[in-house]
């Protein structure tokens, strides 16, 4: 599919990342100014704050609204720097662009409801502001871009969308499992858009952060989003995920930013040898499901079953011990047997059925 955009230009010392940096919160007009200057001594260029800040529950902090907007202006005035806030419905665009708001960007649970973006985008008809939209909540690609084609078709043609994870039951190391296949495919589709990785609402933790940048200029994105508050400790909303402006100063210096546009020919001879395997496992992979089929007429004739539940376990289990002697994840090794397995079963399926 193909958005109709044009560069996004945001100020920066490097080519790349960009850094958009600031606090979850903009809980008082002196907390907004202190982390405000201290970013800008760093070298910041780019400042954010949640001016709305609808909890999962209620009763918590939900943010300053409209109160907080003039704090940001005044951001902009006294540093020189962008200033950018969430926004979840077409009063706070109405709001934002009156208080001279240079940047928005649309939160998860927005971008989930086809409903919500549809009213946001008709808010920024005619409106030439840079939109970044987040990926949904849940690990749907087709999702988030819908969400993205909505804010493009109204016409706001500088856009990135922003990688913060996904939700999940099985919560491990992370707040939102990165899944880095989700914004890899999404970079695959449509090359032209840039990616902001959210290393904050990934990690949930402050020591995630820095390995989480990492990863992101590994993988090519194009800028950052990171939550810094003056005191972390005493932030009124995800104080755990927070970093100071010394902290992320000190992280940022670290990175190592890959060129993603030089190839050698030695790369090209690895990449040569890959597409070779990979066309050895897929002569392998026809191989066994013609014996699945087999194995299907054989069900057929003597009037069993197609799932073996204790054989598709002994599978799993013997696959997932080998993986790890190989230097594989068991995650992975059973997930890509779960697949094999559920192919395995559709082809006997149609076989039982003829």
């Amino acid at each position: 599919m193909e958005l109709e955009l044009q560069p996004l230009s945001l100020p920066s010392d490097n080519k790349r990342p960009f850094v958009i940096a600031g606090p979850c919160s903009a809980e008082t007009e002196e907390q907004v100014m202190t982390t405000a200057r201290q970013l800008a001594d760093k070298g910041c260029h780019n400042f954010r704050a949640g001016v709305w800040k609808p909890r999962t529950k209620p009763g918590g902090f939900e943010g300053n609204g409209e109160k907080a907007l003039p704090w940001l202006k005044r951001v902009k005035e006294e540093t020189g720097m962008l200033v950018t806030t969430e926004v979840a419905t077409p009063k706070h665009v109405e709001l934002c662009l009156k208080y001279g708001i240079d940047i928005l960007w649309i939160g998860a649970r927005t971008s989930a409801n086809p409903f919500a973006m549809q009213a946001i985008a008709d808010a920024l008809r005619g409106v030439d502001i840079p939109v970044f939209v987040k990926n949904p909540v849940s690990p749907d690609l087709e999702l988030w871009i819908g969400a993205l084609e909505r804010i493009n078709q109204a016409g706001i043609k500088r856009m990135a969308a922003i990688h913060r994870g996904f939700s999940s039951v099985d919560k491990k190391i992370y707040r939102n499992m990165p899944m880095w296949q989700l914004p890899i495919e999404l970079h695959r589709r449509i090359p032209e858009l840039p990616l902001i990785c959210d290393p904050s609402h990934i990690g949930g933790r402050r020591e995630l952060i820095a390995p989480l940048c990492q990863q992101a200029m590994d993988m090519g994105f194009d800028g950052l989003i990171v939550e810094s508050h003056c005191d972390p400790d005493k932030a009124w909303s995800d104080a755990k995920q927070q970093v100071t402006p010394d902290v992320l100063d000190y992280i940022l210096g670290l990175l190592v930013v890959r060129d993603e546009t030089v190839t050698t020919e030695g790369i090209n001879q690895l990449r040569k040898q890959i597409d070779e395997i990979d066309n050895d496992l897929m002569d392998l992979l026809s191989k066994r499901m013609r014996i699945c089929r087999e194995i299907g007429q054989y069900k057929k004739e003597h009037n069993m079953t197609v799932l073996q539940a204790q054989r598709y376990s002994e599978i799993l289990e013997k696959r997932g011990a080998q993986g790890a002697i190989c230097g594989m994840e068991p995650s992975f090794v059973k997930s890509v047997f779960e697949s094999i397995h559920e192919e395995s079963v559709r082809q006997q399926i149609e076989i039982i059925n003829q």
